[in-house]
């Protein structure tokens, strides 16, 4: 009869051998989630960075399809670009959220941020060049993208 309650008391986990097994269990998950919580995070980034990309590629092919020679125009409203004729009227335009030539608002990039510098400057030994430079931010991030465009009608 004593060797059978030996035998009892050998089966199965202690009340300390179970609370410790679910400390173990328990760090080792934490570890587990953390890291997929840094992956997710970090294959957001590529996404953001290839649309900022993608919007200072945009806005800088549309300041350098318009003319050299500033013309007159009437001021547009809110951060709308469609009476611009020019490429010295993109000079300081900046927006929060990104909008589309006519000012619609596009709302799937409102925590966009964009600037805009055109300024004169010496491309290599041509002196009638400009200098575009595009700033686009998001979440403490930004992407700068430099254009140039020359006056290669004159």
């Amino acid at each position: 009869m004593m060797r059978s309650a030996r035998i009892r008391r050998r089966r199965g986990f202690t009340l300390i051998e179970a609370l410790m097994a679910i400390v173990v269990l328990g760090i080792g998950l934490v570890g587990v989630m953390g890291a997929f919580g840094t992956a997710t995070r970090a294959s957001a980034e590529p996404v953001v960075t290839r649309q900022m990309s993608a919007i200072a590629q945009d806005l800088l092919e549309e300041i350098r399809l318009k003319t050299w020679q500033p013309q007159a125009n009437t001021a547009p409203s809110g951060c709308a670009r469609d009476t611009w004729n020019d490429i010295s009227d993109y000079h300081g335009y900046a927006a929060s959220g990104i909008c589309a030539v006519d000012g619609t608002a596009i709302s799937a990039l409102a925590a966009y941020t964009v600037s805009v510098s055109v300024v004169s400057d010496t491309l290599g030994s041509v002196s009638a060049a400009k200098r575009i430079t595009i700033t686009v931010s998001h979440g403490g991030r930004s992407y700068t993208l430099v254009g140039w465009r020359t006056d290669y009608a004159s």
